[in-house]
Parts: structure tokens; sequence; C-alpha cells
């Protein structure tokens, strides 16, 4: 018997030949010709056309392929250069453990590997079921789908034809097999249906009843097994998905650079420059806890939403946080009161290389037929603020910027307050977007990426621990200071006490 990860029993021969199989289709470097099944058991199919489904009947249990067109992960099911899973990769096309997680740094090719696995068992196994999910189907656009339609599939398949990437709902396959596409943030699409396969991209944004719902989803029943699986940057050790891997719930499989031929010397370098649990956890896949963090009450678990939340707070009164940048990024923030004064971040623009005017106008557009903010308050460059209030048409104030009382301000609304809920949220949504510039870089792109990583300045012995943040990667934390100094009137009580 094979041991785990390695291929089954019967692909000897295969290997030979240059290929591999999972699941009785060819994994490797050979095509399979002429609409043969490939491997034992497969039978004879119809040929597979570049847009993957079968091109004809068969009786075999697996999908054949056209000469010159290789089968599944063979080429990247599509022509696109050859794709030969490595490492972790590999062990994931094999795994059949009902949870199995693919962790590991930036740039191992872990979205690559579970996707191309999604699409091989769509081709082998007609009427299958699978679903591509994160933490909000908007965020799925620009990430798994772009991998999906430009990597996995044929150039031209007509699996990527009709609606764009934003408002896809679904890829179909002529031999019955679907892919949805859905996110958490809008449930009805993913509870409402049954599914063999589902993949989460990024599930470390997930919460752990978010998991455990999906997991009720895997009883389609036409895979000879049904499996959640997923792919994530690490966390920190305490993290539900570390725990639940430490308990044996879920397979742990933890991809390497090596793992991924394609990475650059370059890119290698760009995550050399990280600094802190950023380094730790993007360069070298280690789930770690990012020493002295200054929020150690943050837990994505409890204080980030869903989108739904926003419907509710559609009359609740707003305030505007401000944290001018241009190199550094610009950060703009709307935040809601509900009628128990919780805070609740509704949206965010963070950007880099804009003018003031620019994302003024944008924050017009975005907040037409909103409440009106009761105010506004901004960091204190006093020429930007006059732009900002000219292109605005809106007053503004200087924030209160004393760190050390606006953190612990901060601190207060995160920790669960008598009535078992904290008292500052922020939606799952926020963000309009994530600049391009930033994320290249791999820097954060939110004020949620910012959070783990803002940590006590302890070093040089010039500060004791805890006295001072470091100054790095705080822009979205120090609108967030304002925004709470302003609404808790923290440096209105202040000037009265002294």
């Amino acid at each position: 018997m094979a041991q785990r990860g390695e291929p089954e029993e019967g692909a000897a021969a295969e290997s030979a030949l240059g290929c591999d199989r999972f699941h009785g289709v060819a994994v490797g470097t050979t095509a399979v010709p002429g609409g043969e099944g490939a491997g034992s058991g497969a039978g004879r199919a119809g040929a597979v056309g570049n847009d993957g489904g079968p091109g004809g009947g068969g009786n075999g249990g697996g999908a054949g392929v056209r000469e010159g067109h290789r089968s599944g992960v063979v080429d990247g099911a599509g022509g696109r250069g050859e794709y030969r899973p490595q490492g972790a990769a590999r062990e994931l096309f094999y795994a059949r453990e009902a949870e199995v997680l693919l962790s590991g740094p930036a740039g191992t090719g872990k979205s690559r590997a579970c996707l191309e696995k999604l699409h091989l068992c769509a081709l082998k196994y007609p009427g299958a079921r699978g679903l591509i999910v994160r933490k909000t189907r908007a965020s799925l656009t620009e990430s798994a789908l772009v991998t999906f339609e430009e990597r996995v599939l044929p150039p031209g398949s007509a699996l990527a034809q009709g609606a764009g990437r934003a408002g896809r709902h679904a890829y179909r396959y002529p031999n019955g097999s679907e892919i949805v596409v859905a996110g958490i943030d809008r449930p009805s699409r993913v509870m409402s249906t049954e599914f063999d396969l589902i993949y989460v991209q990024e599930a470390i944004e997930l919460a752990e009843e978010d998991w455990e719902a999906l997991l009720t989803r895997l009883r389609n029943g036409v895979l000879p097994y049904q499996q959640l699986f997923a792919d994530t940057n690490p966390s920190t050790p305490a993290h539900w998905l570390k725990q639940r891997a430490n308990t044996g719930r879920v397979r742990l499989l933890e991809s390497r650079h090596e793992d991924n031929p394609t990475v650059t010397a370059a890119y290698l370098a760009t995550l050399d420059r990280l600094t802190g649990a950023r380094y730790h956890r993007l360069r070298w896949g280690r789930w770690m806890q990012a020493e002295g963090a200054v929020y150690e009450e943050w837990d994505a678990a409890r204080h980030v939403l869903p989108p739904a939340v926003r419907e509710a707070a559609r009359e609740w009164p707003r305030w505007w946080a401000v944290d001018f940048g241009f190199t550094n990024p610009f950060v703009w923030q709307c935040w809601a009161c509900d009628g128990d004064g919780r805070l609740y971040l509704l949206r965010e623009l963070y950007v880099t290389g804009r003018l003031v005017e620019d994302v003024a106008r944008e924050i017009r557009g975005l907040t037409t037929g909103e409440p009106a903010p009761r105010t506004i308050v901004c960091d204190h460059d006093a020429e930007d603020r006059r732009t900002l209030e000219r292109y605005l048409q809106r007053r503004t104030v200087a924030a209160y910027k004393a760190v050390s009382p606006g953190i612990q301000a901060v601190k207060a609304r995160l920790r669960t307050a008598a009535d078992g809920k904290p008292r500052l949220f922020v939606l799952a949504d926020a963000p309009v977007r994530r600049d391009p510039a930033l994320v290249e870089g791999k820097r954060p792109a939110s004020t949620i990426e910012e959070l783990d990583g803002y940590v006590w300045d302890t070093a040089g012995g010039q500060r004791r621990a805890g006295e001072a943040p470091l100054k790095e990667h705080d822009h979205g934390l120090d609108a967030m200071r304002y925004a709470v100094a302003e609404v808790d009137a923290i440096g209105r009580r202040i000037a009265r006490i002294y």
C-alpha cells in the first residue's frame, strides 16, 4: 500500500511514462492521447476539449483528453505551461482526509495547487460540485479567480466566458460538474446547497464557526470522499486553525518555497525585507505570536463582523477619521456608532500614490446618500486638511494625537464588556479595495492587517517595554485611535483633569 502523499497503487507503469496518477487521471508531464482514460479503472471517456469538458460519451470513470491537450494538472489543465505539484502541493493532491490545510509562506503556490486539484476533480468526476469560498465574495475577484482563469483554465476557455470575474457565480462544465464561487458574507449561496469539495482561500480570515458550517455542506456524494481543504499564510500559534491541526482534526501540510519552481530571487528579497512576525510568517511559514503586541485583546473571530451589519447601521451616526499619506498609505475610515455606544468600522480607503483631492472625490462618491459625519477628525497636516475640506466641502478637526491615552481607549473598547461583547468592531468588507503596490510589497493593505504586527518598541534600550509602540505600519491604527479618542472625548476629558 502506498504511503501517505505517494501515488496510489498501480501508478508505477504511468510513472515510467513520466507521469503519476491522481484518482485515475494523469499527473505529470506526459500527455494522455486521444480520449483514453488515464490510469487503471478509468476506461474510455469522451475527449476533453479546451474548455475541460467531455467531448463525447464514454463508460469510464475518468475524463480523457484530446491529443496535444493534457489532463488536469499535467499542464495546468490548459496549455499554459506544465504544472507538476511538488512537496506539500503534491501531498494535497493525494490527501483524502475530511479537513486539510495547506499552510506556508507567501509565494509557495498554495492557491494554485488548491485550484488545480478542484479543477481536476471537476474534470474527473462528472456531476461533481465544488466551491471556492473566502470571507468575502469581493476578495475572490482579484485573488483566487485571477489564478483560476489565468493559470489553471486553458486560454480561451468557455468556462470563463460570460459574466466578468466580479459578477461570476459559478463555472459550469459540459460534463455536469460545477464550481460555485461565494463568500461567507453571502451565506445563502453556501448554506443552501451541497458540495463534494470546498476550497477556502486564506482560511485564517474565517471564524471556526464558519469552518464548521462549511463542513455540514459536504454531502453531495459524487466523489469517493468529501473534503474541506484550504490554504493560508500562518498566524499566531493560538489561532483556532493551528489548534485544530494540533488536535488532529485538520491535516496540516506545510509548503515551502522549494515547492514553487517559479519563485524568483527578487521575490524572496522582498520577503527578506519584512520585519517582525510578518517576516517569520511570510518568509518562513512559521506560526508565531508578534512579541509585545500592543492590542493583545484583538481577536478577529470576535471583532470582525459580516457585511450584513451595514444594513442595520444605515441610520447610525457617523464619524470619519483620516491619516494623511502619499508614499505611505492615505487612510480614510467611516465609523458608525450604535445605540449602545459600540463603534463599527463600516468602510475604509487605504491607498498609496493618491492626491488628497482625488481621494476626497472618491470619498464623496462612496458616501452619497449616507448620513453626514458628525465629525471628520484628521492628522495635523494643515495643508492637507485645507485641501480635504475644499474638496469634501466639509470642515475637519485636528485629531487628539497623544498616543498612550489613545491606545488605552482603543484597548478598553476591544475588551469584552459586561454584556459579553466588545465595544469596537470591523466589518469584513470594510476595505474598499486592496492597494496593488502594498500587496506587491507584502505590506499591510488594511487596518485589520496592521493589528497583529503592531508591537511595543523595546529596541536599543531607549524606551521601556509598553511605553510607546514601534512606529511602523500603523496608518490605519492611527486613524482608529483618532476616531475612538474623538467619540470617547478622550482629549476633552484629559483637558478637564488638568
